[in-house]
């Protein structure tokens, strides 16, 4: 009998601007599928969060879940190292970032907190609309 492979869900903030329009270009490059979604916002989310010690009111961060299914198994990854894994599990033109890998967090989580600190300023809040692709759908938690 052959094991699931691993589900990969990526925790954003679902009322910004910037994040919506990051998960909407991931969506767009992951023909495959691989990766799926969920607010921090939402129950799902929040449960997770709780069920780790993570904070629940905080969204500052993007979570990176590598396997939904066994979240235990792996540590959350959170800020660039999160942003790193999410681009290397869809490929294609995000694999480009993930050469960043080779420098320390200590140095690449600096500009990812400025961002997320002035990104309603910048990028505004999300405004819903359809997906691009209705089949997208199944791949929100």
């Amino acid at each position: 009998m052959s094991e699931k492979p691993p589900r990969p869900v990526l925790l954003y903030d679902g009322t910004c601007g910037l994040c919506n329009w990051a998960v909407r270009r991931l969506l767009a490059t992951d023909r495959a599928g691989r990766l799926h979604y969920a607010p921090l916002q939402g129950e799902a989310a929040q449960a997770y969060l709780r069920a780790h010690g993570l904070p629940t009111e905080d969204f500052d961060s993007l979570v990176f879940v590598r396997d939904w299914a066994h979240p235990g198994d792996h540590a959350p990854l959170l800020r660039t190292d999160g942003a790193l894994a999410a681009a290397a599990e869809v490929g294609g033109v995000w694999r480009l970032v993930t050469w960043l890998r080779v420098l320390p967090a200590g140095l690449r989580d600096p500009g990812y907190k400025l961002v997320a600190r002035f990104r309603y300023a910048l990028f505004g809040e999300y405004r819903p609309r359809p997906l691009a692709d209705p089949a997208w759908a199944k791949r929100f938690l």
